[in-house]
Parts: C-alpha cells; sequence; structure tokens
C-alpha cells in the first residue's frame, strides 16, 4: 500500500492519499468515534493522539488534528494504523447520508447554489479534506457552513470565501453576499 502525505491549506490538517479507495461514493466526516458507524478504519484512526477531525473522500483520507499535537507524532500513528487497518477497510461502508435528505428539503435557490458549489468550489475543498453547506439565502445573504478541514482553515474565511463570493455573483446573482454561519 502507498501512502503520499500532502498539506492542505489548513496547517493543522493533512491529505493521506492512498492507492485504494477509501469511500466509493460520496464523503464522510466524522467529529468523534461516535459518528464512526460501520467504518471501522475511522474508529481506528481516532485511537491516534491528537486527531481532532476525520474526513474520507476517494482514496483520500484528510485528517484533521489539534493545534497542541506535534505532527511527526500524529503522522506515525496514522501511518500505522492504515497499515496494520487498511487491509480490511471496506469502502462502501454504509453511512447515513443525511447531506441527500438536506438537499431534498431545501429551497430552489439553495438547490442552485448547491449545484454552483458542486461543479466549481466543492471539488477543490473536498480535495483538500473539507467541505461546504448552504445553509440559508434570504434578501441576498448566502449563509455558508465549512466541515472537514475547512472548518479550521485560516484562508476559509479570507480567500475561499472571496472565490465562492466571486463564482456565486458571476453564476447566479452580482448582489450576493455571503458569509459562514455562527456554530449552532
Amino acid at each position: 500500500m502507498d501512502i503520499d502525505i500532502q498539506p492542505t491549506p489548513n496547517p493543522n490538517a493533512l491529505k493521506f492519499i492512498l492507492n485504494y479507495p477509501v469511500k466509493n461514493e460520496g464523503n464522510s466526516t466524522y467529529k468523534s468515534p461516535s459518528e464512526c458507524g460501520e467504518n471501522k478504519l475511522a474508529l481506528e484512526l481516532f485511537k491516534v493522539r491528537g486527531i481532532d477531525q476525520l474526513h474520507f473522500f476517494e482514496n483520500v483520507i484528510a485528517v484533521t488534528k489539534f493545534s497542541y499535537e506535534d505532527w511527526n507524532n500524529v503522522e506515525v500513528g496514522i501511518t500505522k494504523a492504515l497499515k496494520e487497518f487498511m487491509p480490511t477497510h471496506n469502502p462502501d461502508y454504509n453511512d447515513p447520508n443525511p447531506e441527500a435528505d438536506r438537499r431534498k428539503n431545501l429551497s430552489p435557490e439553495l438547490q442552485q447554489i448547491e449545484a454552483i458549489l458542486d461543479k466549481t468550489i466543492r471539488p477543490g475543498l473536498q480535495g483538500d479534506g473539507g467541505d461546504i453547506q448552504a445553509l440559508t439565502y434570504q434578501d441576498n445573504i448566502l449563509m455558508v457552513k465549512y466541515q472537514g478541514a475547512c472548518g479550521t482553515c485560516p484562508s476559509s474565511t479570507t480567500g475561499t470565501l472571496e472565490a465562492i463570493k466571486a463564482i456565486l455573483r458571476d453564476e447566479l446573482n452580482p448582489d450576493i453576499e455571503v458569509y459562514i454561519a455562527p456554530e449552532y
């Protein structure tokens, strides 16, 4: 098994790119071991000291660590766990898909925004171990929520947010404003 470790824009997140799939359809983000469900590999990775969050996507596992933890120790633990548990990992594990249900209930405008994000912004965010959700859109104000490594990335509040705003102004509404929703 090959493991290529790459940085992300978030100094507290790294991408572990494997030559095997980790998630065949969609993506999964876990903020605690209790969220791992059928994904035993994620559960094992949470046993590595310092892991804050995991994001599974195609053949990539983005790992976000707590800022006080040293990457050298975390990388060694993750690599060891991947080599031990990846051979028995099922990339077709079943995760509940609350995102599909959420999207069905969105307004037509929010569905259109999600479609624009799907084709423009989301692939880049997912490639770096993160994602974004459009939460509300009213009076030209879009509230979004970052997920995965994007949630604690310094560039998510500056460059990335400006790129999202520019794309949505070009493809949807020239007067749109985009803000990050406070945690709730």
